[in-house]
């Protein structure tokens, strides 16, 4: 084992990058993290955190802060269209003193990782990004936007779907694909009677609400998008009306009234991809989205990244052999991000199909249970 102080560059600020970048420190090594945004922000409504994910943020040390932003809960229940209760799927705590599951605000998750990324002494530096890079027998020189140049150890990428790495070091990879579908969030007011997620199969789509604060919680639909149209900002709240009020009961219906200018809804295309291994060309590789970007129907993109960054840390930071490292988290990772991208995808098309709701349902119970199992 080297005995020698490693350096890495992680590329990418978002879980997965930071996740990492903890992971990295926790085990010995140095750590630089860059991201192209200046302000470092986090984009979005509100993030379902399932038990997996939880377990990994307890190994990185962030699990208290996200159990006291967030909502922790311990079941779903799904209805039909109508508001009937169709029935109701607890979620075993996979460890003692191990929430179940949970929801919190996305900028709030940002926040607390990065706090904990500062205060871990990484060297965060923002609004650059990668130039080029150049193996070496003994690192990586990375030259940067910056006009600056540094030698690593090694490079994470975890720069998102969109990723600049991927198409630098495997440049024949596929970019990700339109999966027929786009996702609505919309930012509400927590109903104190809400305290876990619920899903309402509805007229072709599917409608959901879950509570990510003692405060707010958010409600989210997935339907069909044809031609993958771009939705002007003017249109959002629009369209998430028109897309809630067919569902009936109370708890839908009621956040529809609440609507007003101050709802915050935005909306993204669902796109996915499942890059085989490797992910790596020498001691540069990927993580996350960048090679297995889901949809969110299982509520495990975010969670698969942070993951990654956990596992990946320990891989790295004292290996022998960098490259080597690199094999080992590919051949341990594949098969678990290989379950979450297809059952998303197959529940995807199930719901562009219409009619299999107890087949969806059924589908993300064998999920869980898959996920439950050790990362």
């Amino acid at each position: 084992m080297m005995n020698e102080r490693r350096h890495f560059l992680v590329v990418g600020g978002g879980p997965g990058g930071m996740a990492a970048a903890l992971s990295l420190r926790q085990n010995g090594a140095d750590v630089d993290l860059i991201d192209i945004d200046r302000e470092w922000r986090a984009v979005g409504a509100g993030i379902t955190i399932t038990g997996p994910t939880l377990r990994a943020f307890d190994r990185l040390g962030v699990l208290q802060d996200v159990v006291a932003s967030g909502f922790m809960s311990n079941r779903v229940k799904f209805f039909t269209g109508d508001g009937v209760l169709m029935h109701e799927m607890q979620t075993p705590s996979l460890e003692p003193d191990l929430p179940p599951a949970g929801g919190i605000m996305r900028p709030e998750l940002h926040r607390i990782m990065a706090s904990h990324v500062r205060a871990h002494a990484v060297d965060v530096r923002l609004g650059i990004t990668v130039d080029a890079l150049e193996p070496r027998t003994d690192g990586v020189d990375v030259w940067f936007s910056d006009g600056s140049t540094r030698r690593y150890d090694g490079v994470v990428g975890a720069d998102g779907y969109h990723s600049n790495l991927r198409g630098m070091i495997l440049p024949e990879a596929p970019a990700p694909q339109f999966t027929g579908q786009g996702c609505w969030r919309m930012v509400a007011e927590r109903p104190a009677d809400l305290t876990g997620a619920e899903i309402y199969f509805g007229p072709g789509y599917k409608v959901g609400a879950n509570p990510c604060s003692s405060e707010h919680c958010y409600v989210f639909v997935t339907t069909a998008m044809p031609g993958n149209p771009f939705i002007a900002d003017d249109a959002l709240a629009p369209h998430m009306r028109a897309l809630l009020a067919p569902i009936g009961g109370t708890r839908i219906p009621d956040m529809l009234a609440a609507m007003g200018p101050h709802s915050q809804v935005n909306y993204r295309p669902l796109n996915a991809l499942l890059l085989p291994p490797p992910w790596h060309v020498g001691a540069i590789g990927l993580i996350g989205d960048a090679i297995h970007a889901t949809t969110p129907h299982l509520a495990s993109g975010a969670g698969l990244a942070v993951e990654d960054g956990l596992l990946l840390g320990g891989y790295l930071a004292q290996a022998d052999d960098v490259e080597a490292a690199w094999r080992d988290f590919e051949a341990r990772r594949w098969e678990r991000a290989r379950i979450v991208v297809e059952n998303s995808l197959q529940i995807c098309r199930w719901e562009l199909e219409g009619g299999h709701d107890q087949d969806v349902a059924r589908l993300m119970a064998e999920s869980v249970a898959q996920l439950a199992k050790p990362m």
